[in-house]
């Protein structure tokens, strides 16, 4: 595109500026010649004040037209404002740093990454207009042109008449991250986007531990499930590694010792008791055949029974008796070394909602079942309530990891966003370095392939496995005041918006993506959703 195309309908005359006197690699310093238009701000809004910064221009070269925004303004006169009012000195200049952000080669009607490509000196430099700034927006995105663009969920900072308008490609397809500290609006801007989402009948699986979003979504938009009131898991579908995150084993010795009492709660089910395993005085050829008697069907136990099944398992092997016969007996240490991952598992039954969670109630929702149908039905989204289950990490690791590596496990799925809320709560165990990650960084590193895009809100980036973290493409940077939460997240900003982020106020954030040509400034549009959020007054 030429110039005189971009400026159609305009006197390019009144948009000049003036001509490039210094070139860098990033960047380029503009003498200005037109001073009457420092003064002349009639033809001008808020969102353009060229004599000021943070505008943008475009510098014709012989390459193309280069897109640049001013990040630097300043007059070599002492009383600016004489050389405001047009009456300059020969020796009085005005000059512009320029960030060189795209360029629109001569065969082009949109804007591109400028690469190593570089202006030159005496190349002039003209006002932006908004059509400009318009293209600039619809040029920003790297995805399909022929998807269909969400809604806009947010307008750009300083710009209000320019809302955000982006393909769900743009957002979802390297996986995103909304962050930001309490009371920042992270989550205001999840339901944002959720709404936009869920109203285009796009598919979303939602896993909210708080119930904030509980009465978002009307039953006829989305399928609600509560865990432990109406929806069951059985204890057989769950895993040895998610049985030791729900109950937060403290080391390997734990982790063994939960796995024995399982598969004997197991054995005595496949018997047809209703009771625990008692071992104390047992044969220990006789218990060991009845332990390995227990197949890869024998997955059904008691849960109720685990923690007296775990006091059981306080055995070991005494020497020969008179009959040359091998007893088990009962070991004090190794009970006293059981005592606490008795406790953790006993607190946990004091929710009346866990053990109703984990049976076979046939009357109540089964949650891998649904989620078998979720999968493969077009247009619909599912709402998965934890709130229920209690605040424990534990719980809501396990669930998360179950519905991940469940979900991983199908094939011709529909595609659909996965979003999880305060994901920091499930980073690591309070008593062990071990992740609750494992399925989380599965669907990072393979869901695409499958259609299955996360969705993650955190207080804190360090919180989060940097496994996962290294993931994410997409990020939706709220106001962070640490500087060890600013470091986590600088290598997806530049030194503009790094210097911003602790002045971000409630709802501005910065977006950044490899999807993007450029980082967006903007603000979210609350949604009309009904959000149990509210900070109470004091």
């Amino acid at each position: 595109m030429t110039l005189e195309a971009l400026y159609a309908g305009y006197n390019l005359e009144e948009y000049y500026i003036g001509k490039v006197t210094q070139v860098y690699r990033s960047n380029c310093t503009a003498q200005i010649d037109n001073l009457s238009l420092m003064a002349d701000r009639s033809k001008f809004n808020t969102s353009y004040l060229p004599n000021s910064i943070n505008f943008y221009v475009i510098i014709d070269s012989v390459l193309g037209l280069f897109l640049g925004e001013v990040f630097e303004n300043k007059a070599s006169r002492k009383n600016v404002f004489d050389t405001a009012g047009g009456d300059a000195a020969s020796s009085d200049y005005m000059e512009i740093q320029i960030d060189t952000i795209a360029l629109m080669a001569p065969d082009r009607d949109k804007f591109d990454l400028a690469g190593f490509k570089t202006l030159g000196i005496t190349d002039k430099v003209y006002l932006a207009t908004n059509e400009i700034y318009q293209l600039f927006l619809r040029s920003l995105e790297f995805g399909s042109e022929v998807e269909e663009p969400l809604p806009p969920f947010a307008t750009f900072l300083n710009r209000s008449e320019a809302d955000v308008i982006l393909k769900p490609s743009t957002l979802f397809n390297r996986h995103l991250m909304c962050i930001g500290a309490t009371n920042s609006g992270k989550s205001t801007t999840a339901l944002a986007i959720l709404d936009k989402v869920v109203s285009t009948k796009r598919k979303a699986l939602i896993i909210d531990p708080t119930g904030e979003y509980r009465n978002a979504f009307n039953d006829d938009e989305i399928t609600k499930l509560t865990l432990g009131v109406d929806t069951t898991v059985s204890p057989g579908k769950i895993s040895m590694e998610q049985w030791e995150k729900l109950f937060e084993t403290e080391n390997s010795s734990q982790g063994a010792v939960l796995s024995e009492a399982i598969t004997s709660l197991r054995y005595m089910r496949k018997i047809g008791s209703d009771g625990w395993y008692a071992k104390i005085g047992e044969d220990i050829e006789e218990v060991q055949e009845n332990i390995a008697s227990v197949g890869k069907d024998d997955v059904e136990f008691n849960i109720e029974l685990l923690p007296e099944q775990i006091q059981a398992e306080s055995i070991c092997e005494p020497d020969r008796d008179n009959n040359y016969n091998f007893k088990y007996r009962y070991d004090t240490l190794k009970a006293n070394m059981n005592a606490s991952l008795i406790q953790k598992i006993q607190y946990q039954m004091t929710n009346t909602r866990f053990l109703s969670f984990f049976s076979d109630d046939p009357d109540m929702y089964n949650l891998l079942d649904v989620i078998e149908e979720f999968v493969h039905l077009p247009e619909a989204s599912l709402y998965i309530d934890t709130s229920a289950l209690g605040a424990a990490e534990g719980i809501g690791g396990m669930v998360i990891d179950l519905v991940s590596t469940f979900v991983m496990s199908r094939d011709n799925i529909s595609p659909f966003v996965f979003f999880i809320d305060e994901v920091h709560r499930y980073a690591k165990s309070r008593y062990s370095e071990k992740e609750y990650h494992g399925g989380l960084t599965l669907l990072a590193r393979e869901g695409r392939k499958k259609g299955i895009f996360l969705y993650l809100t955190t207080q804190n980036p360090k919180d989060v496995s940097p496994i996962l973290f290294g993931q994410i493409g997409t990020m939706l940077i709220h106001r962070l005041m640490l500087n060890d939460e600013i470091r986590a997240v600088e290598s997806h900003l530049d030194d503009y918006a790094i210097k911003h982020v602790r002045k971000l106020n409630q709802g501005e954030v910065i977006l950044t993506s490899v999807n993007l040509l450029h980082n967006m400034f903007i603000h979210v549009n609350k949604s009309d959703r009904t959000q149990h959020n509210a900070t109470p007054q004091l």
